[in-house]
C-alpha cells in the first residue's frame, strides 16, 4: 500500500510505534453512533490498515457506543503482538447520540471494563481520560479525582499506561505529579496551534503528543493557501495536512480516520509526501496568521 515506516516510530507507554496510526471514530455510524452503513467494510479497513504496517489503533467504547471496539475485536482479533491499541474513557453516549459526562469514579471504572469486555482484553494498554469540565475545549480545572481513580485502575492491573485528553498545559503538569503520562490527545492542526508550546516541552520529556481533527475548523482563507500548495504539489489537502504534523514535532502521532480503503491509502501516503521549503513555509504561515 504505502510505506508508512518512513514516518519514523516514538515512543508510547512500553512501545515504540510508527507515527502514522489510524483512529477509529468513524467506523460507527453518522455521529459515531449507531452501527456503520456497511459493516464488512468497516472490518475490511481495519485489516487494510494492519496489513499496511499500522500497529497504533485508536479507539473509545463510547464510539457507538461499544460497536467500535466490538468491529475492533471482530476484524483483527487476536491481536498482534506489535499492536497498540489506545482507549479514552471519563463519556457516554445519551439515547439520541448526545456526548454526556461520565467522570465518576464508578463511571470511569465501569468505562475501562467495558472497554476490555468489548476488545477482548485482560488488560488495556493505553487509557487516555478525556476533561469533561468543557467537553468541546480545555478549560482549567481540577481532574485530580478521576485521575486518582483511574491511577486506582492501573494499580489493579487494569491498565498498563494512562495519558490525557482535552486538557491544558497546567493540567498535564498537575497530573504528573499523580501518575506518569505517556500521551496527551488535544485538538491541534494547521491553523489550530495553541499546543504548540506544550508539544514541544512534552517532546523533551518524551511524552507523545496525538493532534485530533487535522483539518477542523479551517476557514476559506486558512483552506485556499492549503489548497494552492495541495495543487502545486500534486497530493490531496488532507495528506498535505498530514505529512505537515509529520514534520512539525518528533513526537507527534497522527491517527486519521475514516470509513474507506480508499481513502486510507491516501492518508497513510503522507508517511511518503516530501514537503519543500516553500510549502513549510506556507504551511507555517497559516498557524501564524491565525
Amino acid at each position: 500500500m504505502t510505506n508508512i515506516e518512513q514516518s519514523g516510530t516514538f515512543q508510547l507507554g512500553d512501545r515504540r510505534v510508527k507515527r502514522l496510526g489510524y483512529g477509529a471514530m468513524q467506523l460507527a455510524g453518522p455521529g459515531v453512533f449507531g452501527p456503520p452503513k456497511d459493516r464488512e467494510q468497516a472490518v475490511a479497513v481495519l485489516r487494510a490498515a494492519v496489513e499496511a504496517g499500522v500497529d497504533h489503533i485508536d479507539t473509545s467504547d463510547f464510539y457507538g457506543p461499544h460497536i467500535t471496539n466490538q468491529i475492533i475485536h471482530e476484524a483483527l482479533h487476536p491481536y498482534s503482538k506489535q499492536l497498540t491499541i489506545v482507549t479514552k474513557i471519563s463519556a457516554r453516549r445519551g439515547e439520541k447520540g448526545e456526548w454526556l459526562p461520565a467522570f465518576s469514579p464508578p463511571e470511569l471504572k465501569q468505562a475501562v471494563h467495558d472497554n476490555l469486555r468489548n476488545l477482548g482484553l485482560d488488560v488495556l494498554e493505553v487509557v487516555n481520560l478525556r476533561s469533561m469540565l468543557n467537553p468541546h475545549h480545555p478549560v482549567e480545572g481540577s481532574l485530580e479525582a478521576p485521575l486518582s481513580a483511574v491511577a486506582d485502575l492501573q494499580r489493579q492491573g487494569l491498565i498498563k499506561h494512562i495519558g490525557l485528553s482535552n486538557v491544558t498545559a497546567k493540567q498535564v503538569a498537575d497530573a504528573a505529579k499523580i501518575c506518569k503520562i505517556v500521551c496527551v490527545q488535544n485538538y491541534y492542526n494547521l491553523a489550530h496551534r495553541d499546543d504548540d508550546a506544550l508539544i514541544d516541552d512534552l517532546a523533551l520529556h518524551g511524552v507523545a503528543y496525538v493532534p485530533f481533527f487535522p483539518l477542523g475548523g479551517f476557514s476559506p482563507l486558512q483552506s485556499s493557501v492549503l489548497s494552492e500548495v495541495s495543487t502545486r504539489l500534486g497530493a490531496p489537502q488532507m495528506q498535505v495536512a498530514l505529512a505537515w504534523l509529520l514534520r512539525r514535532a518528533p513526537n507527534i502521532l497522527l491517527i486519521p480516520g475514516t470509513s474507506s480503503v480508499a481513502h486510507l491509502r491516501e492518508n497513510l501516503g503522507a508517511a511518503e509526501l516530501v514537503l519543500d521549503d516553500a510549502a513549510i513555509r506556507a504551511l507555517d504561515a497559516i498557524g501564524v496568521a491565525n
